[in-house]
């Protein structure tokens, strides 16, 4: 039991020693690399980074050929950094959990990578180290698809005026026969939001009235699905769901948000159209934004075509 113990607070190196198969492997590590980062689901987290620590030990297949002093021919450790900062820029987390996951699953994409020791630690949550560690095996991860294997998207923004008429099942219809993934967007009610006088939490406000406003759309047709993670806007893609955009999770958590408010809704569609890499962007009853990333196309509440 104590060399148990012992090994749970060891470096993943002696972890990966001791629990070593009969087969050679050989490894390549990382110790207390310190990032400064945002991270946590705790709300005192949001808005301020922290440091966080990685240590990582990668097992990897001996090469059959000499290695004639190339860096192409191995699994650089430079791989390891890499993976790290990727999953860091990809997305604002909350759990230390995901991003061992992520980065695992980045470092076991790679040909040679067998097994890989991932332990990530927070350091200014206390008087000590909190963190966690897990141990992934190729074959036992789920690879996410790269963005060149996304499906792009057509997105819509339909105004308020547009989501109360009757034109739009007709719209909905026609949009859909085209055979394109299909995301709808919309802006706040007409009714005014609260208003907080501070102005991250009216910001939350914002985004809230306008995720109240994609439920109103989803009423007016049960083939529009609101959702609001890139799992489930990928998932919708692949399986020919029509989706409405809640845009809290994504917009919140996004490293290099958008600088368009919620109250600019059309143009806060635009970002997400650009950041989603959309193929065109259909707006419904409002004016085309400024420099929006994305080609755009308006159409006219009063008209039943596209």
């Amino acid at each position: 039991m104590s060399s148990e113990i012992r090994l749970a607070f060891s470096h993943p190196s002696e972890r990966a020693s001791a629990t070593a198969g009969d087969g050679p492997l050989d490894r390549i590590s990382l110790r207390d690399h310190v990032v400064e980062v945002e991270i946590g689901a705790f709300q005192s987290e949001r808005g301020t980074t922290q440091r966080v620590c990685f240590n990582v030990v990668v097992e990897v297949e001996p090469l059959s050929v000499p290695i004639d002093d190339d860096v192409d021919r191995i699994l650089s450790y430079d791989k390891v950094t890499e993976a790290i900062s990727h999953e860091l820029a990809e997305e604002r987390l909350n759990l230390l959990e995901t991003l061992a996951e992520r980065i695992a699953e980045r470092i076991l994409a790679e040909p040679q990578a067998v097994r890989v020791f991932v332990r990530i630690e927070k350091l200014d949550r206390g008087p000590g180290a909190l963190g966690v560690e897990i141990v992934r095996a190729r074959g036992q991860v789920w690879h996410r698809p790269d963005d060149d294997d996304r499906p792009h998207p057509r997105l819509v923004y339909l105004s308020n005026a547009a989501i109360a008429s009757p034109h739009l099942p007709g719209w909905i219809d026609r949009l859909q026969a085209q055979g394109r993934p299909l995301i709808l967007c919309v802006g706040a009610p007409d009714a005014p939001a609260p208003q907080s006088g501070h102005p991250m939490t009216q910001r939350r406000i914002d985004l809230l009235a306008i995720e109240q406003n994609a439920w109103v759309l989803a009423a007016r047709d049960p083939r529009c699905v609101v959702v609001a993670t890139r799992t489930e806007l990928d998932w919708a893609m692949k399986h020919g769901q029509i989706s409405v955009w809640a845009p809290s999770k994504i917009v919140l958590d996004a490293v290099d948000g958008p600088s368009a408010q919620p109250s600019d809704a059309v143009a806060l569609a635009a970002w997400f159209a650009a950041h989603f890499h959309a193929e065109e962007m259909m707006v419904f009853g409002a004016d085309l934004p400024d420099n929006p990333g994305v080609p755009l196309r308006a159409v006219s509440v009063e008209s039943p075509e596209l």
